[in-house]
């Protein structure tokens, strides 16, 4: 029953979790915690007989299921999975884990509901890159605020409200352009199946807004430049599992919508359109990159340095449409998309580590302030040496998976325009700058104040949270082969369906 219906098991399973950790009570925390921390791990566990059952070799849609669910619109409970997805969710299922693990001692107030909300967003997350019906997906898509507004509105900042609003939303304005791109298709096609609309003939005018609406309701989810705005107040207010799985996971499902919806529905409008896409993505990777320079806040800092990263995201997913159509490159444009995708994988764990070391100091000092610190490596050495390590793969370090995604679409995007590819390599030398200027006053020199010469070194809950991201970094920077050979298949068909012209 598990292998028949796998994709349904890990999308309930962590909802049934978060029933059972909610319905612990609150009068006994810890029980709420292994409760939580059970139903996590087994969703990870889950995902082992997903990778090693998925035929990396073919780009079909596997582990699918089907059921009627809203039969008088046609719409169906229609679940699968390609690479890519499988890759997302095992990034969901191991980042919740440590999530989980890095609150333990963190949170003391209403726990039982922070660790619910948590697992209740893992479960909706993963629907999202399991549907494939249209409908379906909007409903995970809409669903998953609901429990990222409540745990930054309820165990955020102070001025969480405000940052709950504007992220709400913006994403929500987003997506309302999407359902409305949605009902069109229904009506013109009569059908939400992804695989359907993919094939189905639209002129030159309907592809063009519908790309329209699939680009603004993706590019606030990545978010992109300029709809980025509301993300470094949503970092800065959230508590750290917040901005570690925002980071990690939701920002990828902006991504992942392009891949779905954007590209294989609208390629002619995509194609035309990409030179708009590829110059939001450049200014994404070297404007905020500046803007990031000048942040004294260091969740600001990494929240501005995620938008300037997901930027390699959205330019090696839109790179393959001039790749493939103008210069006939196939290959060049199947490296990009791979460029793409791992680079999404590798900031995820990243950016969800470097997240994780301000929380770990948040919850010393209570200061998220640069100026607060310096001197850190004398007291915490442990804690020093891997914020520096994951300072240095998110400068893009030969050995860690911060230079291996990066490196894939600057090495495409050379064969499109080499000018594109010098712009894009600006990050290389942004985000050391800003990377480093940070390490340097926090970690780096003499402790100038009192509370930093009494902080006391990281516990083994935290080391295992921050050695967990550190060991995923490592190995996908040393040996991305499993990654890239699961998504090869399945990015090949991507790029096949690019080259189809629909008018």
């Amino acid at each position: 029953m598990i292998s028949t219906h796998l994709l349904s098991w890990l999308i309930a399973l962590p909802v049934l979790g978060g029933v059972a950790t909610l319905a612990s009570g609150g009068n006994n925390s810890n029980r709420a915690r292994w409760i939580a921390l059970a139903f996590a791990i087994a969703t990870l566990a889950l995902c082992i007989p997903l990778w090693n059952g998925f035929d990396s070799a073919s780009a079909a849609m596997q582990f699918v299921q089907k059921m009627p669910w809203i039969e008088a619109l046609s719409v169906n409970y229609h679940v699968g999975v390609d690479g890519v997805a499988v890759a997302l969710i095992a990034l969901t299922a191991f980042t919740t884990v440590l999530v989980l693990i890095g609150a333990w001692d963190a949170i003391d107030d209403k726990v039982h509901q922070y660790y619910a909300a948590f697992l209740v967003l893992e479960g909706l997350m993963i629907g999202v890159f399991c549907a494939l019906d249209a409908l379906l997906f909007y409903v995970f898509f809409e669903a998953m605020l609901i429990p990222m507004f409540i745990i930054i509105g309820i165990w955020g900042g102070p001025r969480r409200v405000y940052a709950t609003i504007k992220f709400f939303l913006y994403t929500f304005f987003g997506s309302i352009f999407m359902l409305i791109g949605l009902i069109y298709l229904y009506l013109k096609s009569g059908s939400f199946d992804l695989a359907f609309l993919a094939q189905y003939p639209l002129s030159r005018d309907e592809q063009m807004w519908l790309f329209f609406s699939f680009l603004l309701a993706f590019a606030v989810k990545v978010p992109m430049f300029p709809v980025h705005t509301w993300l470094p107040d949503a970092h800065v207010e959230a508590p750290t599992g917040g901005s570690v799985i925002l980071a990690a996971i939701m920002l990828k499902i902006g991504g992942f919508g392009f891949l779905r919806f954007a590209l294989p529905i609208t390629p002619d409008a995509a194609h035309e359109f990409a030179w708009l896409v590829i110059a939001l993505s450049l200014i994404a990777v070297v404007y905020i990159g500046f803007v990031a320079l000048v942040q004294q806040d260091m969740k600001k800092l990494i929240a501005y340095s995620s938008i300037s990263h997901m930027g390699f995201v959205t330019l090696g997913a839109f790179l393959p449409l001039q790749l493939a159509r103008d210069v006939g490159n196939v290959g060049a444009a199947q490296l990009a998309l791979q460029g793409a995708m791992v680079q999404m994988v590798s900031h995820g764990f990243i950016s969800a580590a470097l997240f994780s070391c301000v929380g770990v100091l948040y919850d010393r000092v209570h200061s998220r302030m640069i100026g607060d610190y310096g001197g850190v490596a004398n007291h915490m050495p442990w804690f020093a040496f891997f914020a520096v390590f994951f300072a240095m793969a998110n400068s893009g370090l030969p050995g860690t998976s911060g230079f291996v995604g990066e490196f894939m679409v600057i090495l495409a995007s050379f064969q499109a325009k080499p000018w594109i590819a010098a712009t894009a390599a600006l990050t290389l030398i942004l985000g050391a700058a800003y990377t480093l200027w940070m390490v340097k006053r926090v970690i780096f020199g003499e402790a100038q104040h009192a509370h930093v010469k009494a902080l006391q070194d990281i516990s083994g809950r935290e080391t295992i949270v921050l050695g967990g991201f550190a060991a995923a970094t490592l190995l996908l920077g040393l040996w991305p082969a499993p990654l890239t050979d699961l998504m090869n298949a399945s990015l090949g068909n991507v790029v096949e369906q690019l080259m189809r012209v629909k008018v």
